[in-house]
């Protein structure tokens, strides 16, 4: 549909990934590099100026294979629950993958048993053949990112430094996937189009209760109840700083997008300042 065209180009346009002519510009052709869509394929670029291209390189292919939670069978959904509380992680979904995806590994390099990632995934109630796929499409990113002479930082998962990395990483590409829960009981108010929609069930928010604020999201479904799936808490300070102001002053009005604003004014002294010592 000409709408759907108009908007995927107007996205692209937002990533920097056009030029003033339409065409591809430096970065985006870059992007295109990768078989990956533009968002993730921004935030992998990113996380080289950030240093956490190991993590960014496991959340890209962790999110592009299927979801590696399977559904629990009647009666043990409370198990399933507390299996996967083991590899929740404090800085949302996008960690919490990490964890599974580096887990899975260590299962993977363990030769004392035939077999043994497959029973590991049974025992976690998680798909052994997603995760197989994961360490495929990992694998081949490292090589596109090899081909094309992109630094790829050393591993440094877990440190607060790294972990703001991250999200400044995925907040590069991500930044019109953003959300607010509105009255403090889950429902999350999405800035771009103003829908509003609840946690997805395997989000490890679910798992520990807690209800972020403000959350960065991978995707969101209708399908499945109008939720937003793979969720992290971001801070509004991160989002000020980090998104593109021509594409904030395209957000359409509302209370969300009235305190980011109050936030951006006020780091506004501070980013005139960094230019002039610039």
């Amino acid at each position: 549909a000409p709408e759907s065209l108009m908007q995927a180009l107007e996205d692209l346009d937002y990533l920097a990934a056009l030029d003033n002519n339409g065409n591809l510009s430096e970065f985006g052709i870059i992007m295109s590099e990768f078989p990956l869509d533009p968002q993730l394929s921004k935030s992998l670029l990113a996380s080289c100026e950030f240093e956490c291209v190991d993590e960014m390189l496991t959340i890209a292919a962790m999110v592009t294979a299927p979801s590696c939670f399977l559904q629990a069978p009647p009666g043990t959904e409370e198990i399933a629950r507390s299996r996967w509380r083991r590899f929740s992680h404090p800085a949302g979904d996008h960690c919490t993958l990490i964890n599974i995806f580096n887990s899975f590994k260590a299962a993977t390099a363990n030769p004392t048993q035939p077999g043994n990632p497959e029973k590991w995934c049974r025992d976690y109630f998680l798909s052994c053949s997603a995760l197989s796929m994961a360490e495929m499409i990992r694998a081949e990113l490292v090589g596109i990112m090899k081909r094309i002479e992109l630094p790829i930082s050393e591993p440094d998962f877990g440190s607060e430094e790294n972990l703001l990395s991250v999200k400044k990483a995925l907040l590069s590409g991500y930044f019109m996937h953003i959300a607010r829960d509105v009255d403090g009981s889950g429902n999350y108010l999405m800035l771009a189009h103003k829908q509003v929609a609840q946690l997805h069930p395997f989000s490890s928010y679910c798992n520990t209760k807690r209800i972020p604020e403000w959350v960065l999201f991978h995707e969101f479904s209708i399908s499945e109840g109008n939720s937003i799936r793979v969720v992290s808490e971001i801070s509004p300070h991160l989002f000020a700083e980090l998104v593109p102001q021509y594409y904030f002053s395209n957000l359409p009005p509302s209370e969300s997008k009235d305190i980011l604003q109050e936030v951006i004014n006020h780091l506004a002294p501070v980013s005139a300042t960094k230019e002039e010592q610039k």
